[in-house]
């Protein structure tokens, strides 16, 4: 009988089983090293969001500073440009359909893009929900968040501000495309509204995802686990190999 061409040739099982031990265990690591990261984002993100809203201007102030605003709770006061809700196709409690992200405009002229939450891909119009459309003066409390400074994958689809569909937030075209007017400058964060009801119930606040999902863990012990089960075969194979070599 013909041997088993790994077993009559132990250095290819070497030549191939060592770097895909050394692969395995490489993922594995990086998989532990994801989970320190999500973990410390997802205490980051608990501390904000339980954090008392900070004024607009502190925010403006951290982020002129470099440091990270996203999901800090902010509180700001102005008067919706429904005119100029841009649309992000997006789900939501496994319905299809766009944030609307509308500028408030600030007491001191400058405006802000304010996630005011979900929409039913049919009420895309605004005209099909006029309830919404609040008016004067507003108070809005939600969490800040950061903008994008590109499209965040080459598989994103390209924004269509002709149609008012966006599918990633840049804040650059919402504001270009928004008919603001002249000369408006736009504070260069957005602010995801809080869960407080809208007249009519549309759009449905409080759509930030504040629960990431958490799997490094168990991606970390598959890829050891993998690591392990193929030294394991390698050194039965040897093993095996070496005592008949020696009752030869």
């Amino acid at each position: 009988m013909t041997e088993h061409p790994v077993r009559r040739f132990p250095w290819l099982a070497m030549l191939l089983g060592v770097p895909a031990i050394v692969v395995l265990l490489g993922l594995g690591t990086w998989q532990v090293e994801r989970l320190q990261w999500k973990e410390a984002l997802l205490a980051t993100i608990s501390e904000r969001t339980h954090a008392a809203p900070l004024p607009l201007t502190d925010i403006e102030a951290r982020f002129a500073s470099g440091e990270d605003v996203d999901y800090w709770p902010v509180v700001a006061k102005g008067k919706f440009l429904h005119a100029g809700e841009r649309h992000f196709l997006a789900t939501h409690d496994g319905q299809s359909g766009f944030f609307i992200y509308t500028p408030l405009l600030l007491d001191d002229g400058r405006a802000v893009f304010v996630n005011r939450g979900f929409v039913r891909y049919e009420l895309k119009d605004a005209g099909t929900r006029p309830e919404g459309q609040v008016e004067g003066v507003v108070t809005v409390t939600g969490l800040s968040r950061a903008p994008l400074a590109e499209k965040p994958s080459s598989i994103v689809p390209d924004n269509d501000p002709a149609q008012n569909v966006f599918f990633w937030k840049d804040i650059r075209a919402m504001a270009a495309t928004a008919g603001l007017p002249e000369g408006t400058t736009v504070v260069p964060f957005f602010i995801d509204a809080g869960d407080a009801p809208n007249p009519g119930g549309w759009p449905v606040g409080g759509v930030t995802q504040v629960e990431l999902p958490n799997n490094h863990l168990q991606y970390a012990i598959t890829w050891y686990g993998l690591a392990a089960a193929l030294a394991g075969v390698m050194f039965v194979g040897w093993f095996k190999k070496g005592r008949k070599g020696a009752s030869l």
